[in-house]
């Protein structure tokens, strides 16, 4: 049976399913991870063959699909950036919002690196890792930044323990950390970080989230305590024990909370205090850089 019949099929089992909002673009997506197809060859895989372990995996993952599992988990893999990082459910579904933060992140620790000369060694923080993709994005797209990434979850650790092997040379400039925040980190690390970045857990125990979220991500990354802060807070009055001076602070927030976090961050003693938008123009960035 050639793909082109799978394809139709998928497209047409999801079209009629809750919570599939691009039906077209999962069935897409589900073949081309079945076929072992790049985006790039897609169509020319559709008149291939399906063999019969291929069609066994592409109705495995359609199934779930079709049961509401997130298309990322399905198909084990998701692009972030110039990576392409496995993801399951032990960790957050890399988002296009956070690309946005890798990024400031990326260009103030080269900043920072062309600003120390050409043996500056950039140290760069990574709180609340989960698949890596903020710390592995930072250390492959800046080759004199060294990343500490730390993780709460010894299961998150693992996923980005795997993406790391896939990371190639730059992996040596990469060290995991088990602990909550700060705690995980080498203690000869304290005042001597050029950047701190998160991605922290910023929703409130009684706010609502889409079902296709709250049902499988993990709750670790997601809910902070009752209002939303916490975990902000708590990141914002650590930061300034490690970083150097003029380091920075670089956190996502919840587009609703973004002044929140700016005056959290001003009050934990940092300066040039500024909120940045996402693609879709939402507040979602705060930066700050210690006095």
């Amino acid at each position: 049976m050639p793909w082109r019949i799978l394809f139709d099929e998928a497209r047409c089992r999801l079209a009629g399913c809750d919570g599939v909002d691009s039906p077209d673009i999962d069935a897409r997506r589900i073949v081309e991870a079945a076929a072992g197809a790049a985006p790039a060859a897609f169509e020319a895989a559709l008149d291939e063959p399906a063999t019969q372990r291929a069609a066994a995996w592409f109705y495995a993952m359609l199934q779930r699909r079709a049961t509401g599992e997130p298309l990322q988990y399905v198909v084990g893999s998701w692009s972030f950036r110039t990576l392409d990082l496995m993801v399951d459910r032990r960790v957050l579904i890399p988002r296009p919002e956070t690309e946005v933060v890798a990024g400031w992140a990326v260009d103030e620790a080269a900043g920072r690196a062309a600003a120390g000369g050409r043996d500056h060694e950039v140290m760069v923080v990574d709180l609340g890792t989960g698949s890596g993709a903020i710390a592995l994005s930072v250390a492959a797209e800046c080759p004199r930044a060294r990343v500490y990434a730390t993780d709460v979850s010894a299961e998150a650790l693992a996923v980005a323990g795997a993406n790391l092997a896939g990371l190639g040379r730059a992996a040596a400039r990469v060290t995991l950390h088990e602990g909550d925040w700060f705690e995980a980190l080498p203690e000869d690390l304290r005042g001597s970080v050029d950047l701190v970045v998160c991605n922290p857990p910023y929703i409130g125990t009684g706010e609502a989230l889409p079902a296709v979220v709250a049902d499988w991500e993990p709750p670790v990354a997601l809910w902070s305590g009752p209002t939303g802060r916490e975990a902000v807070e708590q990141i914002a009055a650590g930061a300034p024990e490690w970083l150097c001076g003029g380091g920075a602070l670089i956190m996502e927030t919840a587009s609703h909370r973004a002044q929140e976090t700016a005056s959290a961050v001003e009050t934990a003693g940092f300066a040039d205090v500024r909120v940045e938008q996402d693609l879709a123009g939402l507040d979602r960035v705060v930066i700050g850089r210690l006095r």
